[in-house]
């Protein structure tokens, strides 16, 4: 399977999820992003990695790249390789000795040790076509708020279409949560109709 490198493009309070957050993902030389949502807890481990923290005492993400170190275990790559009912699944790639080890793992503490890490983080080109979001090159003036719809008309009446033009103002504001909701939306009912 051909695998897709990610970088770590934002970090997010969730808009419609209180107490949630979204970690972006982008597509390294590409346009797409994936968004991932996680709990505040897990929000926190990766922040306090990526902004270079020193906690007084170690955080548990801390304590197991610490012991992976001591045992000179080598975190190679993450990589997260399903997608299953909404659910992303990944697993930690390991050296040692210089046989490989995956281990699987929750995908926020997969981000959060890879960034621990400084390892790369892949997917596969399945999980992007799946529940990846393509960022647009139009300018955001040229993409509509809002599709022009009825008073009466909701998100289980609009067309692909218009859920469509729904997800492109999305992206264009970076609303990468509502984004998801709505890719989510639009591959259910374009699978239905197929």
């Amino acid at each position: 399977m051909k695998k897709v490198k990610l970088s770590i493009i934002a970090l997010s309070h969730s808009v419609t999820q209180s107490h949630n957050y979204a970690v972006i993902l982008g597509e390294e030389n590409g346009k797409r992003r994936l968004p991932i949502i996680i709990g505040g807890f897990e929000a926190q481990a990766i922040a306090v990695a990526l902004e270079n923290m020193n906690p007084n005492r170690p955080l548990t993400h801390d304590l197991f790249k610490n012991t992976m170190d001591a045992f000179e275990i080598v975190l190679k790559e993450v990589i997260i390789n399903n997608l299953l009912d909404g659910i992303f699944f990944a697993q930690l790639v390991c050296e040692l000795n210089g046989n490989i080890i995956n281990i699987d793992a929750r995908t926020s503490d997969a981000i959060s040790l890879a960034v621990r890490f400084e390892c790369p983080i892949f997917t596969y080109e399945f999980i992007m076509e799946n529940a990846g979001v393509l960022l647009d090159d139009e300018n955001e003036e040229n993409i509509p708020a809002k599709p022009k719809k009825s008073k009466s008309e909701t998100i289980e009446e609009m067309s692909i279409v218009n859920l469509e033009k729904l997800l492109d103002a999305a992206l264009a504001k970076e609303d990468y949560e509502r984004a998801a909701q709505l890719r989510d939306i639009i591959n259910d009912r374009k699978s239905k109709e197929s």
